[in-house]
């Protein structure tokens, strides 16, 4: 299911927060109600951890994973590695990256099969995010944007990448991740959609600000509800949407 939220007035949910299908991260600080928002869907399903990452709280922002690894940054402090480390399940593994775009989750979009990377991440950090995530890598961007991070929000099921993204763009993308994907929005109208939201393949948490038709879009696309799948994002949401960037 999908389910809006607010991070202490901010509706950048994707910023604050990592959702993997084997453990979820979510900021140390005073927004009960957001933590309360993820225990309520995953308590019982996989480890809810709360973190800091190099002292602060934009965990989405520095970090990127899936059910079997996760990336921190270098800034990372040993503490924080290993109150992670006793979180999380054993088999996911963690590791530190030095790498000069060091906010991971800006300039990676992953699932548990394959990852877009922006185009100028070192060689050697391309290799450990395949060693690590265990996936194939892909240098791209997105709608010209290269932090696909921010501008894509994946699951195994499917994805939603920048309102402005081609057509062509959308079914190169798509051939190359396996499955289906939309352009669309969260927030009402932003385009940012990895920094708006997380996804993992059973449930998706967007901004508070995210719209029912938007949130229709997500369900479908990420295939969320009962009987749900690409074919039921209809022409007209499609439509309403693409207007609003016009």
């Amino acid at each position: 299911m999908a389910v809006r939220a607010q991070f202490e007035n901010s509706n950048e949910v994707g910023v604050f927060s990592t959702l993997t299908n084997s453990y979820a991260l979510v900021p140390v600080g005073s927004s009960e109600n957001f933590y309360s928002i993820f225990e309520a869907e995953l308590q019982d399903v996989i480890p809810i951890c709360r973190a800091t990452i190099a002292g602060t709280r934009i965990i989405g922002t520095l970090t990127t994973g899936n059910r079997k690894g996760l990336l921190v940054p270098t800034s990372t402090t040993d503490q924080e590695l290993q109150h992670l480390r006793n979180t999380i399940p054993d088999e996911v593994k963690i590791q530190r990256i030095e790498e000069r775009l060091s906010a991971l989750g800006n300039v990676v979009c992953t699932n548990d099969h394959v990852a877009l990377v922006h185009p100028d991440i070192e060689r050697e950090t391309e290799e450990i995010i395949a060693d690590v995530l265990g996936v194939e890598v892909f240098r791209q961007t997105i709608a010209d944007n290269v932090l696909v991070g921010s501008y894509m929000s994946l699951s195994n099921q499917g994805g939603v990448v920048h309102p402005k993204t081609s057509i062509q763009d959308q079914d190169e993308l798509s051939s190359l991740l396996q499955v289906p994907l939309v352009a669309g929005s969260v927030n009402r109208g932003s385009s940012v959609v990895g920094a708006g939201m997380v996804v993992n393949d059973w449930m998706a948490v967007t901004g508070l600000d995210t719209t029912a038709t938007e949130l229709s879009v997500v369900e479908s696309i990420f295939k969320l509800g009962e009987n749900m799948g690409p074919s039921s994002i209809n022409t007209t949401n499609k439509s309403t949407m693409v207007e609003s960037f016009y």
